[in-house]
């Protein structure tokens, strides 16, 4: 069931991106080239957000800049934009927000950046979903560009025997690739490069990164 309100709260306008200001101080960093990708891949969908007092860019810096160097580029506009008559790409931001003063805009705008990530993630559903992104879906999984210590100690967290298909005995044995120091000295015509890899305790799985 959908309403509509006459005076939303919170709303949703496009503007150029030309006029999205950017905050006075924003601490936080890029890594530009990531964004990038992500959002020429997968299109906008995590809008920046327009503090009202202000006018300027409370979160979504990151994109901004982003969407920026990719018009530079010469690049596609990404899903979520839309081009107006002069080819100026419109950026889809979210108004209605106010702050009280600067203060109270630069504690949301490290909370906005902070607070997604305090909850860390639960290494038993997250090898599940990899191990499937990179069994099926090899180009998304690569796209993630999660450096290999991570999730090196990230299975190192997991149980196997809770995974599915974990320590069953009536299972046959997945093979896997052994690491460096179990092969002894020579090297296949192959190995001369391989990235990093690590191997999931339960499936078998051989992860790797070039990050």
């Amino acid at each position: 069931m959908t309403e509509t309100i006459a005076s939303p709260p919170r709303f949703i306008t496009y503007v150029p991106l030309t006029n999205l200001a950017p905050a006075a101080r924003n601490p936080k960093r890029h890594e530009l080239e990531l964004i990038i990708a992500s959002i020429d891949m997968h299109g906008l969908v995590e809008i920046p957000v327009v503090d009202e007092r202000t006018q300027q860019t409370l979160h979504g810096h990151g994109r901004r800049e982003s969407l920026i160097e990719m018009q530079s580029r010469g690049m596609r506009a990404p899903s979520g934009i839309v081009i107006d008559e002069d080819g100026g790409w419109l950026v889809p931001v979210l108004r209605g927000w106010s702050s009280r003063n600067d203060a109270e805009a630069e504690a949301l705008a490290i909370k906005l950046n902070r607070l997604p990530g305090e909850g860390g993630w639960d290494p038993r559903e997250l090898a599940e979903v990899l191990e499937d992104l990179a069994t099926n879906e090899a180009e998304l999984f690569d796209s993630l560009a999660i450096p290999h210590e991570e999730i090196d100690k990230m299975l190192g967290q997991v149980d196997p025997e809770t995974l599915p298909g974990g320590g069953r005995e009536d299972e046959t044995p997945l093979l896997h690739l052994p690491d460096d120091g179990e092969r002894g000295n020579e090297l296949s015509p192959d190995d001369e490069g391989r990235a990093p890899h690590t191997t999931c305790p339960a499936c078998g799985h051989m992860f790797t990164s070039s990050r």
